[in-house]
């Protein structure tokens, strides 16, 4: 029997993110460790009037004098804050079944109100929507991680991401509203192009830590890093160790030994190779990111996604000219920071 177009979409609200024995295998995807750092610390947001504004301290604005007796004393005017000014972003994912794919599958769709189809065909249904949905969770996923990490030139429509909130030219460019080049606190702290010389990095990532805390000891909390980048704070801190591993080695007769090493920290903040770096480099043609490391401070900037409007299931109407059915994920989403002096980025030569 039949399907209905209104029981095929009541089938995409089938609960699909557990995947059963005998699913594809992935082949594809790959750890998002920046964006899934970003969404852990997320906080939903409602954009009045088309953006999220957020006041700063920017001054002191002192008028602090010494005085003896009956000395005249000035008094000021203050106005010790600013606003930022960051705006929503839209992003789409989508699939269609064509009737005719459908019917291949043994999936019949008609408009008639009274089909009823059976056990068999509403499994081959479910499980062509559970791959289907699953292709879409992941490429959006993958799609906001590349998003998330780039300065958003590559369209009008994309959120300016890390690699704008945390520029590698702090004291360029207009971030949230306010001017890097005639603000010094509005800048960044970087890094770029630190050179091989033995013990340098280690140098230059203390002089950016120290940096970070300087103003209201914002220490970082979270140190994404490329695989470039990663390889060489391991070599520069001799973590490259022969031990001895006691058990199966030694009952044998002798000692088992394992150079590889499990974690790197610094400052017992652990560094966090996030693959999507590397991948980011392949699908642009660079090796930048690859050698790139962030400090960074889940205070001081925020992964905002829209209230009501994150994440949304959609399910189109089907076009009159086309036997064509739709269906569709959209997200709402800013990316917003308080504190841009508490936040650094470095690069390797």
């Amino acid at each position: 029997m039949p399907f209905t177009t209104a029981q095929l979409v009541t089938g995409a609200n089938y609960s699909l993110a557990t995947f059963q024995r005998g699913d594809p295998i992935d082949q594809v995807n790959f750890q998002h460790a920046t964006l899934e750092w970003l969404l852990k610390h997320k906080e939903v947001s409602t954009f009045g009037n088309g953006s999220f504004k957020e006041p700063i301290y920017v001054t002191n604005n002192s008028n602090a004098q010494n005085y003896f007796g009956a000395d005249q004393v000035t008094y000021n005017d203050r106005d010790p804050a600013k606003w930022t000014d960051f705006t929503w972003y839209n992003m789409h994912d989508g699939f269609w079944f064509d009737e005719d794919r459908l019917l291949a599958a043994g999936i019949t769709i008609k408009d008639d109100s009274d089909a009823i189809p059976t056990s068999s065909e509403a499994e081959t249904l479910i499980d062509l929507l559970k791959v289907s949905y699953r292709s879409l969770k992941m490429g959006m996923q993958e799609a906001l991680a590349y998003e998330v990490l780039r300065d958003g030139s590559q369209s009008s429509k994309a959120v300016p991401g890390l690699s704008f909130l945390v520029d590698s030219t702090p004291a360029t460019g207009v971030v949230g509203g306010i001017d890097a080049a005639t603000n010094p606190y509005w800048q960044n702290n970087a890094s770029i192009g630190i050179a091989s010389t033995a013990g340098l990095l280690l140098t230059e990532m203390e002089r950016m830590w120290q940096a970070c805390q300087l103003y209201g000891g914002a220490t970082p909390t979270f140190i994404p890093v490329g695989s470039a980048f990663l390889a060489r704070y391991k070599l520069e801190a001799g973590t490259t160790i022969n031990r001895q591993i006691e058990g199966v080695g030694n009952l044998r007769g002798g000692i088992s030994l394992d150079a590889s090493v499990n974690d790197a920290f610094f400052h017992g903040i652990p560094l966090v190779w996030d693959p999507t770096f590397d991948k980011l480099d392949a699908l642009l043609g660079t090796t930048t990111w690859a050698k790139t490391a962030f400090f960074l401070n889940d205070n001081a900037i925020k992964f905002r996604p829209v209230k009501n409007n994150w994440m949304v299931d959609r399910k189109p109407e089907r076009l009159p000219d086309r036997y064509v059915h739709y269906f569709a994920k959209t997200a709402k989403y800013g990316f917003t920071v308080n504190r841009r002096n508490a936040l650094a980025v470095l690069t390797i030569a």
